[in-house]
C-alpha cells in the first residue's frame, strides 16, 4: 500500500507537503512559503492563524489549485491538484473543493442563484444539493434572482458561502469569510461552516478573527512562510487533540 493510500485511509482529505512558493519581480525574489506542510481529516475545522504578509493567502491559493507553488505538491481526495494545466486545475477543484473569498467570489453580472448554477455546471455532476435548497439553507430563497450589487454585505458573505458549497465539496478553503461582517453575521457564517465540517467536509479557514478560531479543532501558526506552531484549539474539544503538530 502507498504511503498516500495510508493516508486516506487514516481520512485524510487534503495534504500538502514541503510548499514552496517564488515570486519575482526584476531582481527582486520574495518567497511567500518555505517548505510548509499539513494534513487535514474529514470532518475537521483547521484555522491557519498569522499577522499580515505571513502567506496565509498564498497557501490557501496554492492548496485551492488557483495558483502553482514553486515546490512541493497538493493533493485532494488522493488526486494530486498541483503541476497540472489550469484546465485540469479548474476541473478538479469544480469536483471537490470549495473556495470562500472575502470577495471576488461571486459574478457582478450574475444573479445569486446562477452564481450557484455556474460551479455546479463546471463540475460536469448533477448537483447534490439544488440551487433553491442550497440559498434557503443559507436564508436567501427571496433573493434568488437578485444581483450581487443588491445585497447587503451579510447577505453577500451568505451567497459567497452559497457558492462555496455549490457542489458539496470534500475540502472547503475560506479566506477571512467573516472579515467584514457584523457579529451576528459571523456566527451565521461560521455555524454553516462548522456543520459542513460535521456533515463530513473538510474545513480551513485562513482568518484574524477570534470567533472562527473558537470553531476550529485545530489551529495552525504562520509567519514569513513557514508553520511556527500548531495545536488544537482549547476553546472547543476536539477528536484531534493527539497531534500538536501542524501536519496532524
Amino acid at each position: 500500500m502507498t504511503d498516500d493510500s495510508v493516508r486516506s485511509a487514516q481520512g485524510d482529505v487534503l495534504t500538502a507537503r514541503d510548499l514552496y512558493r517564488f515570486y519575482r519581480a526584476g531582481e527582486e525574489e520574495t518567497l511567500a512559503l518555505r517548505g510548509v506542510s499539513l494534513r487535514v481529516q474529514r470532518s475537521e475545522t483547521v484555522a491557519i492563524v498569522g499577522p499580515s504578509g505571513a502567506g496565509k493567502s498564498t497557501l490557501l491559493a496554492c492548496l485551492a489549485g488557483l495558483d502553482e507553488p514553486s515546490g512541493g505538491e497538493v493533493r485532494v481526495d488522493g488526486v494530486r491538484i498541483s503541476h497540472r494545466p489550469e484546465t485540469e486545475r479548474a476541473r478538479l477543484r469544480a469536483r471537490h473543493i470549495g473556495v470562500l473569498l472575502q470577495t471576488r467570489n461571486l459574478l457582478p453580472h450574475l444573479s445569486v442563484r446562477d452564481n450557484v448554477r455556474l460551479p455546479q455546471r463546471a463540475s460536469g455532476r448533477r448537483p447534490a444539493v439544488p440551487p433553491a435548497e442550497l440559498l434557503a439553507q443559507v436564508g436567501l430563497a427571496q433573493r434568488a434572482h437578485a444581483l450581487p450589487r443588491q445585497l447587503s454585505g451579510g447577505e453577500l458573505a451568505r451567497a459567497g458561502l452559497a457558492v462555496a458549497l455549490a457542489n458539496s465539496p470534500a475540502v472547503l478553503l475560506a479566506d477571512e469569510p467573516t472579515g467584514e461582517l457584523d457579529g451576528v453575521t459571523e456566527q451565521l457564517v461560521l455555524s454553516m461552516l462548522r456543520q459542513r465540517a460535521e456533515e463530513g467536509c473538510a474545513v480551513v479557514i485562513v482568518t484574524h478573527s477570534a470567533e472562527a478560531v473558537r470553531v476550529a479543532d485545530r489551529v495552525i501558526a504562520l509567519d514569513d512562510g513557514t508553520i511556527t506552531g500548531g495545536a488544537p484549539a482549547v476553546s472547543l474539544p476536539s477528536q484531534h487533540q493527539e497531534a500538536p503538530d501542524a501536519t496532524r
